[in-house]
């Protein structure tokens, strides 16, 4: 492994785990939203948010761009207070939470929907307030469903490449992860050795991620089960 190899594996591992720890808050709620509100639009709602699955990810990654950009429709603003995102790494975790986002809020809204609402409805003929229901009561109920959101979600981050590169380029050190990397060296004449050093390590962490998530996943319906 080369000094560049690891830089590309540890940028990579930085961004998946900013991606998924910024987008977590916003992906509980919206799937809490989508799970049990009632309201026009929500069909609306629900289409944008899986959005960025059904488009190519180089036109996801074209509207950050717009919106992101130095003059973007956001990005100017933002520049204007020191916070850059195109051509940097925090671009590159917007552009992984964005693409990662539906797939996390899809497992947590299935596992709200499956959560028996007569617990709720005990707690809060209890004197339970409806935050409280929602903390003491359905978060926890919804942990495999948001490990499993977690999981989909960061493993989605890890091998983004069209929206990231669209958005940040490819850029060694700044922006260069594992699966910009690997395009690199398909194209150099000798390049070959390092995409498979690359593509190797990059299995490898992602079948760590599922398999240690399948373990917590059943450690927790465990702990479920025997307190229910």
């Amino acid at each position: 492994m080369t000094p560049d190899e690891w830089t590309a594996i540890a940028l990579s591992l930085r961004i998946a785990f900013v991606a998924v720890v910024v987008s977590l808050p916003f992906g509980i709620a919206m799937a809490y939203i989508l799970a049990r509100g009632q309201f026009p639009g929500k069909s609306l709602l629900n289409g944008l948010v899986h959005l960025p699955l059904v488009l190519p990810p180089v036109v996801t990654g074209y509207v950050l761009l717009l919106a992101f950009g130095r003059r973007g429709v956001f990005g100017a603003a933002l520049a204007d207070l020191g916070i850059v995102l195109s051509f940097r790494w925090t671009g590159a975790a917007l552009a992984c939470a964005v693409m990662g986002f539906p797939l996390m809020v899809r497992a947590i809204r299935l596992s709200f929907e499956s959560i028996d609402r007569s617990m709720e409805a005990a707690a809060s003929s209890l004197g339970a307030s409806p935050l409280w229901t929602f903390i003491l009561v359905s978060l926890p109920l919804a942990l495999p469903g948001i490990l499993a959101g977690v999981i989909l979600s960061f493993a989605r981050a890890l091998g983004e490449f069209g929206a990231t590169i669209t958005f940040v380029s490819n850029i060694p050190g700044e922006t260069q992860t594992i699966a910009a990397a690997i395009y690199s060296d398909t194209q150099a004449p000798d390049g070959d050795a390092a995409a498979l050093r690359l593509t190797l390590v990059s299995i490898v962490i992602s079948l760590g991620a599922v398999m240690a998530s399948d373990l917590v996943q059943r450690g927790i319906e465990k702990r479920l089960a025997a307190n229910g």
